[in-house]
């Protein structure tokens, strides 16, 4: 449907919007954005310390061996809730490997002058009180001040601050982002009556009684009515359904391009509903769309999930390239990545945190599942972080947290000033593009081959029609290439049989977590990863 020249991008734009019976405007084809003036680099990620082990040739010789009773490899969100829990359960003898100099995995952030800034992950809506572990982690580090009668009170400066969120539809800038503005009412109609279907979906309990879709995914309903949607595109569900309307179909696109990096017709149904029926979320100040964010985005329930850890236990820079399983657990062979040097733990038991495409190549257990790690498909990222004065408006609603342009190959970009309560004139805006309308393949490799000046100039062209000659208001520019953003939930994946084979722990030695496992890459799945893991780990003989 779209491609990456600017001028098939606009003709899309305009087909999709006469549909709507409205013309977008648009700003003249002409190159206006010089961009000389703007300093910035590609600054992340670290794809060379994540391909150690897929390129080591032959296995060098430890220089020496240490010994632990637990060994977490992978430092995201999923390894340092493990670690928290080990510690909380009095383990002492335990040790976390991170191959980059930071913890946290895609919740990381930067900073300047102006803000910091997330680089990857940036929200999380308020959790359904049935999840005890995250609710007691939230009030730990003081999201959550108190309860009342039954609720949690959310501290309001980690509620999202208004102005919330606006889309840039037909001219202007509307509150909200499903498109309204300019939106013929037979449109209108089938999106009401699309959410009235999802309020029903969120209220569905199966046959044995527990709900359809529910975060953490494991506890919703094994009914086959509702699994059996994870067998169908969401594109075929909304066609059997009878939602043919553009602006609609736009809209759940950019909702399966947000969470998944995904478009209509390769994500599942499942999770296509998943994402407007299983956010159950209450409080006392708060509702289920409510949503807690951060200057830093995640980065901040990462640091406090590190600060709860014994931080002695954490190696940054320390790679493991090599699991062996053996009788009494396994031997680890780890690259010191800052020395050049090698040596082994032996571990009595393992908690491998790593995505499926790292893990295939530092443990080998056997044809059958390696071959299930060809189901796990992982859509590149491109997120730009852009320090900006004075930012050029259009009509209608003034920044928010969140602002989308209708018709975009990206999701838009967030104001990381948001939670400021302090405004000034300049901003940092985090923008964010999956690559989901080409291969993943073909996606990492444009990323790896394109220079700087050549995907800045594609995030400003995408931002200009929104922000007529943005670039002149731009002082820094850097870039974010993730090369395996996040996990797609493609049809048949969520409740197939590859995600639970490699979620499979080895002889009860060696178990396995990560958003990944889980089919859909959100905070709450990576925490649930974790910590079960952590309690499978030290409940096994």
């Amino acid at each position: 449907m779209h491609t990456n020249k600017l001028h098939n991008r606009r003709s899309f734009l305009k087909q999709s919007l006469l549909a709507t019976g409205a013309l977008l405007w648009l700003p003249s084809c002409e190159d206006k954005n010089d961009i000389k003036h703007i300093k910035g680099s590609i600054v992340g990620a670290n794809s060379k310390s994540g391909h150690i082990a897929r390129d080591l040739k032959s296995r060098p010789s430890p220089t020496h061996t240490e010994q632990v009773d637990y060994l977490i490899v992978g430092g995201g969100i999923a390894g340092l809730t493990a670690l928290r829990h080990l510690k909380n359960a009095g383990i002492t003898s335990c040790k976390l490997l991170e191959m980059d100099n930071h913890t946290g995995g895609n919740s990381h952030s930067g900073s300047n002058k102006i803000s910091q800034y997330p680089w990857g992950a940036h929200y999380l809506p308020v959790p359904d009180i049935r999840n005890k572990e995250i609710l007691d982690f939230l009030q730990s580090c003081g999201v959550i001040t108190e309860y009342k009668d039954g609720l949690p009170v959310y501290n309001e400066y980690h509620i999202c601050h208004d102005p919330e969120e606006r889309l840039f539809i037909n001219g202007q800038w509307q509150e909200g982002i499903v498109p309204e503005f300019g939106v013929p009412a037979a449109d209108k109609e089938q999106i009401r009556k699309f959410f009235a279907l999802m309020a029903s979906m969120k209220t569905a309990v199966g046959a044995d009684g527990k709900d359809a879709f529910t975060i953490p995914l494991k506890n919703s309903t094994e009914d086959a009515k509702y699994r059996d949607l994870d067998k169908i595109s969401f594109a075929a569900y909304l066609k059997q359904n009878n939602f043919t309307s553009p602006p609609l179909l736009w809209y759940l696109e950019y909702c399966c391009k947000d969470d998944y990096g995904t478009r209509l017709d390769n994500t599942s149904a499942w999770a296509g509903i998943h994402y407007f029926a299983a956010r159950k979320g209450k409080g006392a100040n708060a509702k289920d769309s409510t949503v807690l964010t951060w200057p830093e985005g995640n980065a901040f329930l990462a640091t406090h999930l590190r600060k709860q850890c014994d931080e002695t236990t954490i190696a940054l820079q320390h790679a493991a390239v090599n699991i062996k399983p053996t009788a009494s657990g396994a031997d680890v062979l780890v690259n010191d990545v800052n020395k050049g040097t090698f040596y082994q733990i032996t571990a009595k038991k393992m908690i491998v945190c790593t995505p499926q495409f790292v893990t295939k190549h530092l443990i080998d257990l056997g044809k059958l599942r390696y071959s299930m790690y060809d189901s796990f498909y992982y859509t590149p990222w491109l997120i730009a972080n852009l320090t900006v004065r004075d930012l050029p408006t259009a009509k209608g609603l003034s920044l928010c947290w969140d602002n989308i342009i209708y018709g975009s190959e990206s999701v838009g970009y967030v104001n990381a000033n948001n939670q400021d309560v302090t405004r000034s004139s300049k901003a940092v805006l985090t923008c964010y593009k999956p690559y989901a309308y080409t291969t993943p393949q073909a996606g990492r490799m444009k990323l790896q081959k394109s220079d700087y000046k050549t995907l800045l100039k594609e995030v400003i062209d995408e931002l200009d029609y929104a922000h007529q000659g943005i670039a002149q208001f731009i002082e820094q520019a850097d870039l974010w290439i993730w090369g395996h953003g996040m996990i797609a939930p493609l049809p048949g994946f969520i409740w197939g049989a590859s995600r639970l084979i490699a979620n499979s722990p080895v002889d009860n030695k060696i178990f396995f977590a990560h958003s990944d496992l889980s089919g859909i890459s959100i905070f709450e799945e990576a925490f649930y990863q974790g910590l079960d893991a952590a309690k499978n780990a030290l409940a096994a003989s």
